[in-house]
């Protein structure tokens, strides 16, 4: 019987045995398959993949933080806003439950500052599943900032030495730092200052892993405030808050028979004041905290100096006696370490418990009074689009990039007659703007100009010229001195516009000349001279002849006879005859010397004085063809490049005013494209900007800074430009422009943004159906690349087509002007047959 009983309890053990260690091998086999999980589930992505962003602020928001800034007040307000963002990460319910324990929580994100390069930036890397959620509450909260999506930094090196060590609270996680409300300066000056001086080739990174804490975290605290608010001390209360609900009984009659024969205890002052620092640090949402710190550098020594430099600057916050402090640890195997900085996992032995006002003390985007070098600050800020600013439209303008939103924005042809007025110094895309926009009109067919005064611009549209545009080209180029374009001013399409060309002329003088070498009897004589080669229509004179017309009595009594007008003729028969040869002399003589300058230039005789232009410009208009202007000042010349820009200028806009013959809906657009135009246009381009609407001649102006606008101390064309322009858009530019501008485009943007712009950014206001709308930032697209194969076969069948040949067009200019022996105009022979 006892026997059968033994071996009865022999089985019972046996299967308790076995049932034991099938349980600890299920254990163990649950918590391997946990750590690979989670190690794979980092690798691999999914509910874990998670999106780096990078976070800029500009460095002035506005006058108000300029002067106001450094006050401690202002400044502690300033952190406290980053404390509200952590309120709502505090807030959100941690993760918990089996699913959170065996494949780890998902809400983790970092938030790292990181010197690389000799820039210091900050990110915030966060799961895919919640970006939305937290770009909502970094706008909310920061609404200047820009939200970019990177790629992943890296500060390592292939053949650096990597340090590194991570930092835990000495004490209890319930024990306050000391925070900004308690500093006199920003925090984070310390650090990044720290931060500034690593060299820019080395590199350092602090990161702050973070997530909501569960609501047991204040447990303890609540209980050492409730036992030293009875007389115990902070150990004898902590120990006490650690016990047992039975332990804590048994301790508590214990205590009440010692106090019946002990007076109690009082509480001193700096208990006090560590009772209210627990209390505060309970009142507020918690989070738990993995701080790591990593440095890399070339030498070991570099990457340790540059690592102790920034855990130094975390001394500040520690409260030595009565609050808490950091700790450095420094563990021997940095494998897991990194392991967990490069996937940036939360690591529960590294854990630490800080509520948001500890958390916004450590970390907190730069403020307007942070004077930390280096900083990646955000160059200016950007606006949203307005709402009623096409979104779809004739003309892609680029898009419209804000709080994580991409909008296109395009322009209708009807705002575009309220022209465009570009500005932006050197290097901020305006050649690419420009090309982006001209494309766009000729693969739609539309007519196009483009004056250029270098010359890439043109070249690079010519390279990407469509196939069904290829006959519509013209290329003016004035350097190709062996089939020269005429380009005649003295040609004008009828009558009633003689006078229009007249004085343009006059004003291009002007426009060419000092004051004080042009006046009133230049611009009387001048204007009467010009007239006389322009009374034959059919067969005008040029610039070219002048000179002869000075000196060759007979040359000049034929074009006399030719005259109808009677103030012209009464200029030569009774105020001409009448003068004194020496006064004669003296006149003609300053009048040929103006004109001299051109003629006597072999490359620009050629082109101003053949009597007929190489094409109509009417003809271009209507047809809707591309004329294309090269005049590199290179090439061609500053003095001879400007006049020959302000002639076609000046040739567009009469070929455009001659339009009235046809009624208004009949008449195409046509986009005249200027870069630098201030070298191209004169005083009336405040008639052009206003009159030219109706014909449906369209400008696009570009330039570098509004001071090219004023002349002679006269503000006329920048005037005119300001109050006729509809469309505007102002890249960075220089502080004098910003007086001017930064009226047109404030509130939504200061001076400090206009003057601060990126590449390829434009501050914008637009004209939307006859109204104004408000400013906008807008990002253009690049153009595509150019074919150098298409922009040389066109350039020889535009020369071909248009040019004629250097010996025939000298000669015609030698019979006509004068110029050395005449020969009577020959064609050359035709090409012998292949």
């Amino acid at each position: 019987m006892n026997g059968g009983a033994n071996t009865e309890l022999i089985l019972y053990a046996y299967a308790a045995l076995a049932v034991g260690i099938t349980f600890l091998i299920a254990v163990i086999t649950l918590y391997i398959a946990r750590f690979f999980v989670r190690k794979n589930s980092f690798l691999r992505g999914g509910a874990n993949a998670q999106i780096t962003l990078m976070i800029t602020v500009p460095k002035f928001v506005s006058e108000e933080d300029v002067k106001g800034g450094n006050t401690t007040q202002q400044i502690q307000e300033d952190i406290s806003i980053t404390e509200t963002f952590f309120s709502a990460i505090g807030g959100l319910k941690a993760q918990h439950g089996f699913k959170a324990w065996f494949y780890g929580r998902t809400d983790e994100l970092a938030l790292e500052i990181v010197t690389q390069e000799g820039l210091t930036t900050f990110y915030i890397t966060v799961p895919v599943y919640i970006r939305e959620f937290m770009e909502q509450q970094l706008n909310a909260q920061f609404p200047d900032a820009a939200i970019e999506e990177v790629e992943d930094f890296n500060i390592f090196s292939p053949t650096g030495t990597i340090v590194g060590g991570y930092l835990k609270f000495k004490r209890e996680n319930a024990l306050p730092i000391k925070t900004y409300t308690e500093l006199e300066s920003d925090p984070l000056n310390a650090i990044t200052n720290a931060m500034s001086k690593v060299p820019a080739n080395e590199g350092v990174a602090i990161q702050y892993v973070v997530r909501s804490a569960r609501a047991s975290w204040r447990s303890l605290g609540k209980k050492v405030v409730k036992y030293m608010q009875k007389g115990m001390t902070f150990e004898e209360a902590k120990k006490a808050g650690g016990m047992s609900w039975k332990q804590s009984l048994q301790a508590k009659e214990k205590t009440d028979k010692e106090k019946e024969s002990q007076r109690e205890r009082k509480i001193s002052p700096a208990e006090e004041k560590m009772i209210d620092g627990i209390q505060n640090k309970a009142s507020k949402a918690g989070l738990d905290v993995n701080i790591r710190i990593i440095a890399s550098s070339e030498l070991a020594s570099s990457a340790q100096a540059n690592l102790n430099n920034v855990l130094q600057a975390y001394n500040q916050f520690n409260i030595y006696e009565y609050g808490n402090a950091f700790k450095t640890v420094v563990p021997s195997n940095k494998k897991k370490l990194l392991h967990n900085f490069i996937f940036r996992r939360f690591d529960e032995a590294q854990g630490i418990v800080m509520n948001t006002e500890e958390l916004a003390s450590l970390w907190h985007l730069p403020l307007a009074s942070t004077e930390t070098p280096n900083i990646r600050w955000m160059l200016s800020r950007s606006a949203p689009v307005p709402p009623e600013v096409p979104q779809a439209g004739d003309l892609h303008l680029g898009y419209n990039q804000y709080r994580g939103i991409k909008t296109q924005v395009y322009a209708n042809d009807s705002d575009r007659r309220r022209h465009f007025y570009i500005v932006g110094k050197t290097g901020t895309g305006k050649s690419y703007f420009l090309r982006y926009q001209v494309l766009q009109d000729i693969k739609a067919g539309k007519g196009v100009a483009v004056v250029d005064p270098h010359g890439d611009l043109v070249d690079d549209i010519m390279g990407s010229i469509p196939k069904d545009r290829i006959d519509d080209v013209v290329y003016f180029n004035p350097s190709d001195v062996e089939r020269p374009m005429g380009l005649n001013m003295l040609e004008a399409p009828d009558e009633n516009m003689r006078d229009f060309a007249v004085q343009e002329m006059i004003s291009i003088f002007y426009m060419l000349f000092p004051p004080e070498m042009i006046g009133p009897m230049f611009e009387h004589s001048m204007r009467n001279f010009m007239l006389t080669l322009m009374a034959d229509l059919e067969n005008p004179g040029t610039l070219a002849e002048i000179p002869r017309m000075i000196s060759d009595n007979e040359f000049q009594k034929k074009w006399i006879a030719k005259v109808t007008d009677p103030v012209v003729r009464s200029f030569w028969e009774d105020e001409m005859a009448n003068t004194s040869d020496y006064h004669k002399s003296e006149t003609m003589g300053y009048l040929s010397s103006k004109v001299g300058r051109f003629v006597e230039n072999a490359m620009m005789r050629n082109i101003i004085g053949q009597s007929r232009s190489a094409f109509n410009f009417r003809e271009i208009m209507d047809n809707g063809k591309i004329l294309l202007v090269n005049l590199s000042k290179g090439q061609t010349g500053e003095v001879n490049a400007n006049l020959l820009g302000l002639i076609l200028v000046s040739k567009l806009q009469m070929a455009a005013f001659t339009r009235a013959n046809i009624p208004e809906e009949e008449r195409r657009d046509f986009f005249l494209y200027i870069d630098e135009f201030q070298n191209f246009i004169t005083p009336s381009i405040a008639t052009i900007l206003s009159e030219a609407r109706k014909y449906k001649l369209n400008l696009i102006l570009a330039h570098q800074y509004m001071g090219q606008l004023v002349k002679d101390g006269k503000t006329e064309i920048r005037d005119a430009v300001l109050g006729n322009v509809g469309n505007m858009f102002v890249s960075r530019v220089g502080p004098e422009d910003t007086e001017v501008l930064g009226k047109v485009f404030e509130p939504t943007f200061s001076p400090y943004d206009l003057m601060n712009t990126d590449k390829y950014t434009w501050n914008t206001k637009l004209i939307v159906d006859n109204s104004q709308a408000k400013p906008f930032t807008l990002k253009t697209e690049a153009p595509e690349k150019p074919n150098p194969k298409l922009f040389e076969a066109l350039k020889e069948i535009s020369r071909l087509t248009y040019g004629r040949p250097r010996d025939l067009v000298e000669r015609e200019i030698a019979i006509r002007a004068g110029i050395g022996a005449s020969r009577p105009a020959v064609l050359p022979p035709p090409p012998a047959a292949r």
